[in-house]
């Protein structure tokens, strides 16, 4: 018979959904966090007026924006737990969208999302046998895959795209088909309750009411299929044998080869889906223009490691950072005037940590963070409308913001970017 041993005046965690629907554990935190987010967000949208803040359009648009953001960041999981270093995501997803681009306008969008997966583990595979086969810098592989994929789509751009047909050097012939997309029947649709709760501009229940049909109108099935592979990727790498295999590869490559585990094949197959998971955020990037541009992953790659790297090498942690970032580039594509609101919002949680930094004593950060919350405030104060520049800047500097907060706990898998030789340690 097992045992638990757990320190007194705690319960042993049974699970996170249990913890969620009990609360316990590291859910509850997370739960309470999420609440008090969302009443700041209200409280911000009533003190600035500005309701399209909590609105569904802007919640809808940043859910499409976090997609390929979300699903580069996984793939840079997977490659990055196995202990190898992905700064290829960019071109991989630049491979994608050519490949779904290409397959789409003459198969449909499901041969759009083969093509685009294809392409991606192309990119995967070059990346695989520079860095595990012949031991090349990560990072050096992962700049020339980047600098190669550009050159590789324009060129198969301007041997198969003919000119007349909507396509050319540049953009494919728009797709022959589109995919379906859902609603909540009732609530996001029909008599839309969601939507008529929303439009009273209540404190808290309309903005509740507005992410939830936001999240849960005219969600199409490449979306639904991105947000499952999170909690997939979760079972997968922390649930399974294969997962614990996979991550001891990034953690320790030796001890593992000591216990007979194919290093190297999995780091292989590591590869591979991370490649596959950034082609398919390039097919996202297709499907939603209906047809393939060069230059259209607008450095979306680059972004995706930086969600990683904001979520710890986590599923759930990644999810929250690609939400970020889509959330302010939706913010600054809808409702430029909103971004200004977002000012004041930053200074609340700018504030937040400070007060946190100097309970812990840390007082320099605790000063350099209340610095920025009082010009945040200010910001908001006197400006009505942000020059264009800074708000199409506005994803980048939220970028660097949320990395310089969160780098204070990050721990990267101890092996990630080592080369791995067996009999060398």
């Amino acid at each position: 018979m097992s045992s638990v041993v757990t320190a007194p005046g705690t319960r042993p965690s049974r699970g996170p959904i249990t913890d969620l629907l009990t609360g316990g554990g590291r859910a509850r935190r997370i739960t309470w966090f999420v609440v008090g987010l969302l009443v700041l967000f209200s409280l911000v949208r009533v003190i600035s007026g500005e309701n399209e803040l909590t609105s569904s359009a802007i919640f809808s648009t940043a859910l499409l924006l976090a997609v390929p953001i979300g699903l580069a960041a996984l793939g840079g999981l997977f490659s990055e737990r196995a202990g190898v270093v992905n700064i290829g995501l960019e071109g991989m997803m630049i491979l994608g969208t050519w490949g779904a681009g290409w397959a789409g306008y003459q198969w449909g969008w499901t041969a759009a999302v083969v093509g685009g997966v294809a392409f991606g583990v192309v990119g995967g595979l070059l990346h695989a046998i520079a860095t595990v086969t012949f031991g090349v810098d990560h990072v050096v592989s992962g700049v020339a895959i980047n600098i190669l994929a550009g050159g590789v789509v324009r060129f198969l751009s301007e041997l198969l795209y003919v000119e007349g047909t909507g396509g050319g050097p540049t953009q494919s012939p728009p797709m022959s088909s589109d995919p379906p997309s859902l609603s909540l029947p009732v609530l996001s649709s029909g008599p839309d309750l969601l939507g008529d709760l929303e439009s009273r501009h209540w404190f808290l229940v309309s903005d509740l009411a507005g992410v939830l049909r936001g999240l849960t109108s005219g969600v199409g099935v490449l979306t639904l299929l991105a947000v499952l592979l999170i909690p997939a990727s979760y079972l997968m790498l922390w649930r399974t044998a294969f997962g614990l295999r996979l991550r001891s590869c990034g953690e320790n490559p030796w001890a593992a080869d000591s216990l007979g585990i194919p290093v190297n094949r999995l780091k292989y197959v590591a590869v591979l889906i991370s490649g596959g998971l950034a082609g398919l955020g390039g097919v996202v990037l297709v499907v939603f223009a209906d047809i393939y541009k060069e230059g259209q992953t607008g450095g979306r790659g680059f972004i995706g490691l930086a969600a990683l790297i904001f979520g710890n090498w986590r599923p759930g942690g990644l999810a929250a950072g690609a939400g970020l970032f889509g959330f302010a580039d939706a913010l600054q594509l809808r409702s430029k005037p909103a971004v200004v609101a977002l000012l004041l919002l930053i200074a609340v949680l700018l504030a937040a940590v400070a007060v946190y930094q100097a309970v812990q004593r840390e007082l320099v950060r605790a000063v350099v963070a209340a610095v920025f919350a009082v010009a945040a405030l200010v910001g908001f104060l006197t400006i009505d409308v942000l020059p264009q520049g800074i708000v199409s800047f506005t994803p980048h500097l939220i970028t660097l913001l949320v990395l310089s907060l969160a780098s204070q706990r990050l721990r990267m898998p101890k092996a990630d970017g080592v080369v791995f030789r067996r009999g060398e340690h």
